[in-house]
């Protein structure tokens, strides 16, 4: 039962779902103190201002129209926010793997290096006229990558 538990919160959306809730949340604070700092007073102010600026009264019953229209632009701006600086970026790097292209580093695999390097052993085999190995460890070879190769056995005598 706790192993299921465990497989479950490491599945990676658990985690990725509660950074995502603690950043939400993060953020919905910082704009909802711009809203209520700089856009509810600018509504106030251009509902006419004093006393009663941004609700109306009925029969001594006050309804706070710019509170309401504060918490919509709160909830606009979060969640413009986070779409375009979470979500949009992750579905795009997803987009992007699902498509097999590389999305870190681009450094080549083993095989591809050593299927590099059998290539260009061909190139050099048939620049040389397919003269065979002595063509290939000699005169394919710029002089400064030639080396004497001995057998193993006859080294240092």
């Amino acid at each position: 039962m706790l192993k299921g538990f465990k497989d479950f919160l490491l599945r990676g959306n658990v985690v990725d779902l509660a950074v995502a809730v603690v950043v939400g949340a993060a953020f919905t604070a910082v704009v909802t103190a711009f809203t209520d700092a700089f856009l509810k007073p600018l509504i106030q102010l251009f509902s006419g201002g004093g006393e009663f600026a941004g609700k109306i009264v009925v029969d001594d019953v006050q309804f706070d129209y710019a509170t309401f229209i504060n918490s919509v632009i709160t909830f606009v701006l979060t969640a413009a926010v986070i779409y375009f600086l979470v979500v949009y970026p992750l579905k795009w790097l997803q987009e992007r793997r699902r498509r097999g292209e590389d999305v870190g580093d681009s450094r080549p695999t083993d095989a591809e290096v050593l299927t590099e390097i059998r290539d260009l052993l061909r190139e050099l085999v048939v620049v040389s006229g397919g003269a065979g190995p002595s063509a290939t460890t000699t005169d394919a070879f710029p002089a400064h990558a030639r080396h004497s190769v001995e057998p193993a056995g006859r080294r240092g005598r």
